[in-house]
């Protein structure tokens, strides 16, 4: 049965067939497409550990949680696609709002294009000839938005020698990408980022559609020389812009950052400024913000109810990601060894967190206290438990995870339970890395 977004367009459901190169999944889904294998209503005790479950009733709390924000403060949300790389939360977050996709290579720009995206921001420069020309083709459909960034003279020189003799349609979008000392990319200083705005001008395969950059770099929590740093930056991004506006066209630009953990910040550097450059279009990338999770971002986003108090639960994010893991060893009496590690669950920004026990998946759980992760192999944790902790071999630890970037890579195949006390499978997220 054919399928169309608000717009119109065909959605491309992928409902590939579904096999034990799939890790977690029964053995009885083997040779099943997804649509059949979830008509059977399965449930999560059927699957193997380990596993990366999530709860649809907090992704679309979350979903909700930001499409309200972003309205209320006057921003386009534009979701870092990178996290998850998964087009079925992809059409999510565009049916609750969001203005497009942004990704962060020209393979994940192929991958939403295959499924129909029309709306792309790729973070980062493109200087490969062949993605150039295949963007350059892309451009030929007149309902396809794209725009890419660039830091460099010679950055916009090379995209300019990929097109050259190449048919477009119409001039490829980039934005001038402002850096700071210490960051990632970007240019290092307003003059020099003025310079790649003024080549970009002059560019007849290339259109300057704004000012782009990523201030997470910056900081890494909310302490006040951080926050101090972010600002700064921020401030510096909009002066930049607005220095441009006699070089813009007079078709939409757009000023865009904010990551996962500062967006308050660019909220209060971008959000009181009254239309300093018409037609500016103000895009949040955030992408985190979808799963939450009980690590990283719940210690730094705007939108935790660590941070916000006694807020309303129905405006602050909930984690809607874990990990499921079994024991496999008890060698010492206040050591355990689980079925899972770094090939499983993240660990760039804080290990997993022991959460509950249960005898098996599916049944009732209690809370594990006073353990904690210490240490994470490829295929192993160390699971250290308080004394006399009661823990069988077999058990079902439930661990909640810290970034979810780096644990959407780590599955192909991916099961949604309803919510976090039903073991009913509603969904089956696919990924492509």
């Amino acid at each position: 049965m054919q399928q169309f977004d608000r717009y119109g367009a065909e959605i491309r459901v992928d409902n590939n067939q579904l096999s034990p190169r799939d890790k977690g999944l029964p053995a009885r889904a083997a040779g099943l497409t997804v649509e059949q294998f979830l008509a059977t209503r399965p449930t999560l005790s059927e699957f193997w550990t380990p596993l990366l479950v999530l709860s649809d009733d907090a992704l679309a709390h979350n979903l909700g949680v930001m499409a309200d924000w972003t309205a209320r403060h006057g921003f386009s949300l534009m979701p870092h696609g990178k996290t998850t790389m998964a087009p079925d939360l992809w059409r999510r977050q565009i049916d609750t709002g969001s203005f497009g996709i942004t990704l962060a290579t020209a393979g994940q720009v192929r991958v939403a294009r295959d499924f129909g995206f029309e709306s792309i921001m790729l973070a980062n420069a493109l200087t490969d000839a062949r993605a150039l020309r295949f963007v350059a083709a892309q451009l030929a459909d007149p309902s396809f938005s794209f725009s890419c960034w660039a830091d460099s003279v010679d950055t916009v020189e090379v995209m300019e020698r990929a097109l050259d003799g190449v048919e477009i349609a119409r001039p490829i979008n980039v934005c001038v990408e402002l850096g700071a000392d210490g960051g990632r990319t970007g240019a290092r200083t307003l003059a020099d980022a003025r310079g790649v705005a003024e080549r970009i001008r002059r560019s007849s395969v290339l259109r300057l559609a704004g000012v782009a950059g990523y201030e997470g770099c910056l900081a890494h929590d909310r302490n006040e020389q951080g926050l101090a740093a972010v600002r700064d930056y921020l401030e510096a991004m909009l002066e930049l812009h607005t220095s441009l506006a006699d070089d813009y066209d007079d078709q939409e630009v757009i000023l865009t950052a904010g990551g996962s953990a500062y967006f308050d910040l660019v909220d209060e550097v971008f959000g009181p400024i009254d239309n300093p450059v018409p037609n500016t279009r103000y895009v949040l990338r955030s992408g985190a913000y979808l799963t939450h999770d009980d690590g990283f971002y719940r210690g730094i986003s705007p939108l935790d109810a660590s941070r916000l108090g006694d807020a309303d639960p129905a405006h602050v994010l909930r984690p809607a990601m874990r990990g499921l893991a079994r024991v496999l060893s008890r060698p010492e009496p206040q050591l355990a060894l689980l079925d899972a590690g770094k090939r499983d669950f993240p660990y760039d920004e804080g290990l997993p967190i022991p959460q509950t026990s249960a005898i098996d998946l599916g049944a009732a759980a209690t809370p594990l206290t006073g353990a904690s992760v210490s240490a994470m192999n490829d295929q192993h944790s160390f699971l250290r438990l308080a004394p006399a902790q009661e823990l069988a071999i077999g058990s079902v630890v439930t661990l909640g995870l810290s970034h979810p970037c780096t644990a959407f890579d780590k599955w192909r195949c991916i099961p949604v339970v309803q919510n976090w006390e039903s073991d009913l499978v509603v969904g089956l997220v696919r990924t492509y890395f």
